[in-house]
């Protein structure tokens, strides 16, 4: 057996996960962390974290958590970004990972070998690896988009942004409709009377709650009943319409899409605040010139502060890129894990599904865990799964047909992509447990309907 620890960059929640399995194995590994502590950017002291003082997830608690550590049910139902960070400092505790940390530790080159991989780190370290799992997340590089013109007043990203107290009466626009920029224009709206959010596209907006649940529970529980897709996107319409309205009731734009095709907007004060004048709805911005913003269609206003909650990039500094096999923005991986390349390379957490993130990469996680155990251990198991990544005939999509957009790039749909990872876990000998915690289909629908708890 190979002596040497596989390498984890990054102690966030992929990291986390992706230790916890390689542990469970038997694998030696050691991960690499440019921050003190444990958390990702769930850590708003890290200063790659993208939270602000108010953000909580847009996932209940119940989706939210590992499988192998249900959230606290003391917790909030969306819990606040430092309830998140404490759990997961209790998640590196209760399983014994803060031991296979170096904090402190940034790195800075990741060289291939001829079998595995050197890591150096900005301190001077440098070790050999069997294999890599990059985890250092996707949701802290910004996306800065160039405008022509110069815009005289304050432009931050919204990473750089941690709270509205600042904005008080200033004239804001919002640059970008997803969910953190929704959050920010409702948290100025509440400072301001000058707020405006740009918008290139309308979105869907859903509600956190529906029936007194929270809604991506009901979400999970509908999406189990395995509906076609005219009948699943049409009642997905109907709830929407039921529970909040169509968008352009309210001076909002008309998707150009069917619901899921993007990244659902978990925020159903954005459209009330709307409705009421506190935020309006400006288009596409082309143009700056002092304070004047000009927008796509022909208009002008003039701002004090401009938010780009634009997004962020898929950034990965310390490998390169001949290695990662990019394409549109984002590197061509089996499964989103898996090389195609090498059999020692692999992401954890290059994820954007239809549910909570992290109880998916405890599985993707684990299936990676498996083959690299596998590798060593069933050489015949380890074969049958190179031949399925060669083949690369695997559809995670569940016929949903994302927007061609940047914040597509590592969509899924939920229990497809959960499926197919249990399927390639089987063919690794391994079995799935992340789950086994979750109610059934029949306990969800009783939970759901007779006003009991989940």
């Amino acid at each position: 057996m190979d002596p040497r620890p596989v390498a984890v960059i990054g102690a966030g929640p992929s990291g986390l996960a992706s230790l916890k399995n390689l542990s469970d194995l038997n694998i030696p590994c050691v991960a690499y962390e440019s921050h003190s502590g444990v958390g990702g950017i769930w850590d708003i002291r890290n200063p790659r974290s993208s939270v602000y003082q108010n953000t909580h997830t847009i996932t209940s608690r119940e989706v939210t958590g590992y499988a192998d550590l249900p959230m606290d049910r003391g917790l909030p139902a969306y819990p606040r970004h430092d309830q998140v960070h404490g759990y997961l400092r209790q998640y590196a505790e209760r399983f014994n990972l803060l031991p296979l940390i170096r904090f402190g530790s940034d790195v800075t080159q990741v060289e291939r070998l001829t079998d595995g991989w050197r890591v150096t780190t900005a301190d001077g370290h440098s070790a050999e690896h069997r294999a890599l799992i990059i985890a250092n997340g996707h949701n802290w590089h910004p996306h800065m988009p160039a405008f022509s013109g110069k815009f005289d007043g304050e432009i931050l990203h919204s990473r750089d942004y941690t709270s509205a107290a600042a904005l008080a009466g200033k004239r804001v626009l919002v640059v970008g409709a997803g969910n953190s920029g929704c959050d920010i224009a409702v948290e100025a709206a509440g400072v301001t009377d000058h707020v405006a959010i740009s918008m290139r596209r309308g979105y869907y907006f859903f509600p956190k709650f529906i029936f007194g649940k929270p809604a991506d529970q009901v979400s999970e529980s509908s999406q189990n009943l395995r509906l076609p897709a005219p009948m699943a996107r049409a009642a997905y319409r109907t709830m929407l319409k039921l529970s909040i309205g169509t968008p352009d009731q309210f001076g909002l734009p008309k998707p150009d899409h069917e619901p899921l095709e993007s990244p659902p907007i978990v925020n159903s004060l954005l459209p009330y605040y709307c409705a009421h004048g506190r935020v309006k709805v400006r288009k596409a911005p082309v143009r700056f010139d002092g304070k004047f913003v000009e927008f796509s269609d022909g208009t002008s206003e003039e701002f004090d502060t401009i938010i780009m909650a634009t997004g962020f990039r898929i950034h990965i500094p310390f490998v390169g890129e001949e290695h990662l096999d990019w394409n549109k923005g984002r590197p061509d991986f089996y499964l989103l894990a898996f090389s195609p390349r090498y059999d020692d390379l692999f992401i954890a957490g290059m994820t954007d599904g239809t549910g909570g993130h992290f109880p998916t990469v405890e599985l993707q996680s684990r299936v990676i865990a498996s083959y690299l155990a596998a590798r060593e251990r069933d050489p015949e198991a380890a074969r049958r799964f190179d031949e399925r990544k060669r083949r690369r005939d695997v559809d995670i999509t569940g016929g949903i047909k994302f927007l061609d957009s940047p914040r597509n790039l590592t969509q899924f749909e939920l229990l497809t992509y959960l499926r197919v990872l249990r399927d390639h876990l089987s063919l690794l000998g391994g079995r799935d447990t992340t789950y086994a915690q979750r109610p059934s289909l029949l306990e969800q629908a009783a939970a759901l309907f007779s006003g009991g708890r989940k």
